[in-house]
């Protein structure tokens, strides 16, 4: 008979669990910027050496942290139509962008030491544009690569965000969107 239970998520997920819960806790009482790699595995009782043979460094912690708040947790609006799919979703990923927790996700990807981190933010993103294209497919619609809605639509955007200092606008969403689509 074998009595060995199985746990799930195991003691990685538990240690990440609380790493993350001890980044949210101490971002609500400090400032961002005084937050150390210490004071968070303190507050989640691991070693700091836990955190970093982890995450590697600061950034790409709150990196990981960050984009965990921002995955969705339903699927993409299904409006029948790639142009309707791609709309509903450019305006909930400009509001991604454009909210504390996703400047805060582009800016650490950037300062982080380890050069998945930014593929790994992508990853939502690349993951809900196949969703939208594979529907498009199904329905026997016409849609660019993944690759030129990456190239065309989110990059730009990325780029506004970063480097502007408002939101992207309609304007620019809906010139983006058309290019991206060949219309």
């Amino acid at each position: 008979m074998n009595t060995k239970q199985t746990r799930p998520g195991g003691r990685s997920a538990r240690v990440q669990q609380a790493v993350h819960d001890a980044v949210l806790a101490l971002l609500d009482e400090q400032p961002r910027e005084s937050l150390t790699v210490p004071q968070i595995a303190a507050r989640a009782g691991v070693t700091p050496s836990t955190l970093y043979r982890r995450w590697g460094n600061l950034p790409t912690l709150l990196a990981d942290v960050d984009l965990r708040q921002l995955r969705p947790d339903q699927p993409p609006a299904d409006t029948g139509s790639l142009r309707g799919d791609l709309e509903c979703w450019l305006e909930s990923y400009v509001d991604d962008l454009a909210s504390t927790p996703g400047q805060a996700m582009l800016r650490d990807a950037l300062a982080s030491t380890d050069p998945g981190c930014a593929v790994r933010c992508t990853e939502p993103t690349r993951e809900r544009l196949e969703l939208l294209l594979e529907r498009a497919h199904s329905r026997g619609e016409a849609a660019p690569s993944l690759d030129a809605l990456m190239d065309g639509l989110v990059a730009p955007l990325v780029f506004r965000t970063l480097f502007n200092a408002k939101r992207p606008d309609e304007k620019l969403c809906r010139r983006l969107l058309a290019q991206a689509l060949g219309e």
